[in-house]
């Protein structure tokens, strides 16, 4: 039987980039744009703010752009600081790129393995979907849902008893399955 296990965000992530007040390199989006009109370019910034000493930094969304090439969807959810696009536009490769951050992902995912046994013995085929693209180790999500520890887990890779098509120790960031026999 195939368990569904779902990789999902509990927060958006910390931005990791360096204050210039500060010696902080974290910060938390504050859930804000910035939007400034110049006749028919607009430019907007995602706010964010330092952990360590609260200053405000702004990640560029759209520099010197005519009106006309904004979507309507996006210049009103920029106008009404939609949670939902700024955690779209934070986890935006081109825009992480040009404001050259990295997202810090500690402590802003769950697992959910929908509350089935799977400790019971035998083979267990798990298929895990991610709701984000969060970066995280397979071993580490196997670990978590199985209730082992991580050694554990890399001494059932080593045995051959679990295996899967992807690499379980590199990053991961996208679906994939695995096969537990115990």
């Amino acid at each position: 039987m195939l368990n569904n296990w779902v990789v999902a965000p509990t927060r958006l992530p910390l931005v990791r980039r360096r204050c210039h007040t500060c010696a902080s390199d974290r910060f938390r989006a504050s859930g804000k744009f910035r939007v400034n009109a110049h006749h028919k370019v607009i430019d907007a910034w995602l706010l964010v703010l330092c952990t360590g000493c609260g200053g405000t930094a702004k990640l560029p969304l759209l520099e010197r752009v005519n009106v006309r090439d904004v979507t309507p969807a996006l210049l009103d959810g920029l106008h009404a600081n939609d949670p939902v696009l700024t955690a779209q536009l934070l986890q935006a490769p081109a825009v992480r790129r040009r404001s050259r951050i990295a997202l810090d992902w500690t402590d802003a995912w769950s697992l959910d393995t929908g509350g089935a046994e799977h400790l019971d013995g035998g083979v267990m085929d798990v298929s895990v979907r991610f709701a984000a693209r969060i970066p995280v180790r397979p071993e580490r999500i196997v670990a978590e849902g199985c209730g082992l520890s991580r050694a554990e887990v890399a001494r059932l890779i080593a045995a051959g008893k679990l295996v899967s098509a992807v690499r379980l120790s590199d990053r991961l960031s996208g679906d994939f399955t695995f096969t537990l026999k115990r």
